[in-house]
């Protein structure tokens, strides 16, 4: 079943009608995204634009479900592979690559397709970023050692004493949301809720196209039951394991060290299998139980997106996709 809200009414922020058009794909992950990008990519003459905050790290492949190379050969692909995984790549940065990338897609007479499951990406392309204080390198070390040295929940009760409002948002496991928000507390002098709202004011939204916005909403179980999206990410996080994410993460870690872009999910875990001698199948089971809170949280955020049609299915179930192709025919 297919239930399209808003659909009649694409999110153009009150742009002219001659703005060219960009769609953004929002869903969880295992949801289709990647097929349907591509499916709509080749029929409407498209590029995509990845919005995932690991996939723009050179050699983290197999734990980030990067579009495989056959997939990439169909179409161009941006924002992949942009950054080694010792360079910080911030939500401001990716920003700034992807509005570029949008202009010159735009420029050729093609049409962008962002797709990806990072909120936070999503929203510094389409809304900005608040005018909140720089990055306290020192402070920042000062907390992530305090992290080592404490409970896991540490940081989430230091924010809650801070700023409840920020702690009740972020997950207590989301280390560098909640270091960001402390950091953002201490170099503000005010809480980060607080600096936020003050910062709606300042944000540089995008401007110069008509945002289509296009949400993935599978069932948690379809029938048949394998085609659920909790089994989907199961197989997926299985799948990452047997194709070698312990091999690629030795090769990272060597290369590397233990840099921060491998506290990603399924690296994580794959680190444990190889510093503490974790066994690999409880490590499986935990990348498939973050998976499946990953996905619950990314629904939580992009459902606070304005203006979604929402498809409730896979992406590449052929009615999501023909109803997908409606939705871009319509907003041309």
């Amino acid at each position: 079943m297919v239930a399209a809200l808003n659909a009649s009414q694409p999110a153009n922020g009150g742009l002219a009608a001659k703005d060219p058009l960009a769609v953004l794909l929002l869903g969880p992950t295992g949801s289709g995204k990647t097929a349907l990008s591509l499916e709509l990519g080749e029929r409407f003459g498209g590029e995509i634009v990845s919005c995932d905050s690991v996939a723009v790290y050179r050699g983290m492949d197999l734990g980030t479900a990067k579009p495989s190379a056959e997939e990439r050969a169909r179409l161009p692909h941006h924002l992949i592979d942009v950054a080694d995984p010792d360079q910080p790549f911030t939500a401001g940065e990716y920003s700034r690559q992807a509005r570029k990338a949008l202009r010159e897609i735009a420029g050729r007479g093609h049409l962008p397709i962002v797709t990806g499951g990072t909120g936070l990406y999503m929203r510094a392309l389409t809304e900005g970023l608040f005018a909140g204080p720089e990055r306290q390198h020192k402070l920042r070390a000062r907390l992530q050692r305090s992290c080592d040295r404490h409970a896991a929940d540490w940081l989430h009760r230091l924010l809650k004493r801070l700023d409840p409002a920020s702690s009740a948002r972020i997950h207590a496991n989301d280390a560098a949301k909640l270091i960001r928000a402390i950091e953002v507390c201490l170099a503000g002098q005010k809480p980060m809720s607080q600096v936020l709202t003050d910062g709606v004011l300042a944000r540089d939204p995008l401007t110069g196209f008509r945002l289509l916005r296009i949400g993935l909403n599978p069932p948690r179980k379809a029938l048949p039951p394998r085609e659920g999206l909790y089994d989907r990410l199961n197989q997926r996080a299985s799948a990452m394991f047997a194709a070698g994410l312990v091999e690629e993460t030795r090769g990272l870690l060597g290369r590397y060290g233990p840099v921060k872009a491998l506290d990603s999910l399924g690296y994580r875990q794959a680190l444990r299998v190889l510093r503490d001698a974790s066994p690999l199948a409880e490590e499986i089971a935990a990348a498939q139980q973050g998976h499946r809170n990953f996905a619950k949280r990314q629904l939580t955020w992009f459902r606070r997106e304005p203006e979604v049609a929402w498809l409730e299915g896979f992406g590449d179930e052929p009615e999501i996709l023909r109803t997908a192709a409606e939705l871009v025919n319509a907003a041309r």
